[in-house]
């Protein structure tokens, strides 16, 4: 089961308090305080975990709870720290406070990982209040108390590459012919209902991750239909590689469909709206592809693809612009670091 948003409550282990104890030996006069320290509260924090590829581990728990630690004893005997309670996340998965709506982490970067929710420290024993002028300390601190926090856990799919456009257009089936990913494919829309990802190679030695992006809809910006959980994973994508039907079923004008799925890229975000894209004609082995797609080069006066997923034809093409794509944005990315550098 694909989830990309879950809200859970994570509480962190309290301290453990300290001791008040003294030393009674017999022939060991005023022994003095031997009162041990608490350990420390398990803290909460979320990881991003290589492999891990949805929030569905986290979703059937709504409390996450860690340990708490123990109590200081007597002979200076401190009590044990709790181990942090670790919850694995997918890598994209941005960590949200829930009351704050603050951004805690984006846990972009296998590996990276951030402290939801710190445990309470261990209170002193009254051996560590004994000084030269005070020999027989009465006094102890309590531990701490751990925090709690209610989180938002979104998941975005990294990918270098998504594949964007209306419901129908043929996402899934050229992800299935570029990739070895097998999402689902059917003759109606929405057959895709969550991304689905696949590695494409391009030579033996060089390959990106293809995200096929369910459809989108006028309105979408303002989450008509499912359009926040949509546009949500395309924000992660370096390049769009934007489809259009030649023959939509519902009798809509191809261009036109294009045009408001810019549109909703735009008003979702603008930095969306300038992402780099490739513009392609769909089902080229079809009589008016040629029409849609000349019309479409006109209004964007840019070259627009032709590709047919069934035939093969115009794939090898699609693969070398999405490549010469790939290596604009990073000689642009390296240029842009090298500038803030200096």
């Amino acid at each position: 089961m694909f989830v990309d948003r879950v809200e859970i409550e994570v509480v962190a282990g309290n301290g453990g308090n300290g001791c008040v104890s003294f030393r009674r030996e017999k022939y060991v006069p005023r022994g003095g305080p031997d009162g041990g320290d608490g350990g420390d509260g398990g803290s909460v924090i979320l990881r991003a975990q290589p492999g891990v590829d949805s929030l569905a581990a986290l979703a059937h728990r709504k409390h996450w709870r860690a340990g708490h630690g123990q109590p200081g004893g007597s002979s200076d005997c401190h009590g044990r720290s709790v181990e942090d309670l670790v919850l694995l996340a997918p890598p994209g998965t941005v960590v949200i406070d829930a009351d704050s709506k603050l951004v805690l982490k984006d846990l972009v970067e296998p590996g990276e990982q951030v402290v939801a929710a710190m445990g309470g420290k261990g209170g002193k024993g009254n051996a560590a209040f004994k000084t030269a002028t005070n020999r027989a300390p009465r006094e102890s601190t309590p531990g701490g108390e751990g925090q709690r926090r209610q989180l938002i856990l979104e998941l975005k799919v990294i990918a270098d590459v998504g594949l964007v456009g209306k419901p129908n257009a043929g996402k899934s089936t050229l992800l299935s012919r570029l990739s070895r990913a097998r999402p689902e494919i059917a003759d109606y829309p929405f057959t895709t209902k969550y991304p689905n990802l696949g590695i494409v190679e391009i030579t033996p030695d060089r390959s990106f991750v293809l995200a096929d992006l369910p459809g989108l809809i006028e309105g979408a910006h303002a989450g008509v239909g499912l359009g926040h959980e949509f546009l949500r994973h395309i924000e992660r994508a370096g390049i769009l590689v934007h489809l259009v039907e030649p023959t939509p079923v519902d009798g809509s004008d191809p261009v036109q469909n294009y045009q408001v799925i810019r549109r909703e890229l735009e008003l979702y975000s603008t930095d969306l709206g300038q992402r780099p894209e490739i513009a392609v004609v769909t089902k080229c082995e079809l009589p008016d592809a040629s029409e849609v797609r000349e019309k479409l080069a006109a209004l964007l006066n840019r070259e627009v693809l032709a590709v047919s997923a069934v035939t093969g034809q115009g794939l090898d093409q699609l693969l070398w612009a999405i490549a010469r794509k790939l290596d604009e944005r990073k000689s642009e990315g390296g240029r842009r670091k090298a500038e803030e550098e200096a």
